[in-house]
């Protein structure tokens, strides 16, 4: 089975700050692969480099066998993506949120409302398709903006911490409806978190990232079996040397690489 994603010494910087530091893994098709690292340690700068937002400072990344910075266009109507900040119209219906979407990615209107009503039925939305996005909760939106990451039946769905600030209930319940529809379609799902539980739950493969460096990548078990670890949150820190929640040499990083962006080292 071919690879989906494929990335091959991959580096980023932003002036002096190296974001990611020469990384190499792989996707292969239908997989959920999970980034899985605190904040700051290079999981959005990535997604950022394979969706055309961010170019590569060095290294070779391949989308659906395409160069993001060659074929944009064509790489941009390959993947759906659900980035951390929410991006749903609040004034809009849930319909015509999707139906928009649809429009802006140029299915054609019966496909569109066919594919809509599924998703909406799938997502558990169905019967607030007429309710404007602001009346959501925090739940509902998420589910809303994944249903409208599927609706041009995208090869690869990117979700970065999809559903940070969510409660477990509504956590579990967006992971369930993105496995059975990566089951349904065969979509490739690349998705970044820290947390572990749900690393674990949802991802056939994990890549352990920290500063800017994958550290390990294999299934939960094996990376338990690595390290000899019961559990992945043990694992996690054989591996790094930090529990996850040690963030603030992190995000003092990502303070620096979101600096170093508007000092013109964007690209």
């Amino acid at each position: 089975m071919g690879a989906m994603i494929r990335v091959e010494n991959l580096v980023k910087k932003f002036g002096d700050f190296t974001a990611v530091d020469n990384i190499s893994f792989e996707v292969p098709k239908g997989e959920i692969f999970a980034f899985l690292g605190p904040n700051g340690a290079g999981k959005t700068t990535t997604i950022k480099i394979l969706t055309t937002l961010l170019r590569a400072t060095s290294g070779t990344v391949e989308v659906d066998g395409l160069n993001p910075k060659t074929h944009e266009n064509e790489v941009r109507q390959s993947f759906g993506i659900v980035f951390q900040d929410p991006s749903l119209d609040q004034d809009l219906t849930a319909s015509e949120n999707m139906d928009l979407h649809g429009v802006l990615y140029h299915v054609p209107g019966k496909v569109r409302r066919e594919r809509a009503e599924t998703l909406l039925k799938l997502f558990e939305l169905w019967e607030r398709k007429d309710a404007l996005v602001k009346t959501f909760s925090g739940g509902m939106r998420r589910r809303l903006e994944i249903a409208r990451g599927f609706l041009h039946t995208p090869k690869i769905l990117f979700l970065d911490e999809p559903t940070l600030g969510l409660d477990p209930q509504s956590r579990n319940q967006l992971w369930t409806h993105v496995k059975r529809q990566n089951e349904a379609d065969h979509v490739t799902v690349f998705l970044t978190t820290h947390y572990m539980d749900e690393a674990e739950r949802v991802a056939d493969r994990i890549a352990v990232i920290d500063h800017g460096k994958i550290v390990a990548i294999g299934t939960a078990d094996e990376l338990k079996q690595k390290t000899n670890a019961q559990s992945l949150e043990d694992a996690f820190l054989a591996l790094t040397g930090s529990t996850i929640r040690d963030e603030s040499a992190s995000s003092t990083d990502q303070l620096r690489q979101v600096a170093q962006m508007f000092r013109g080292g964007r690209r």
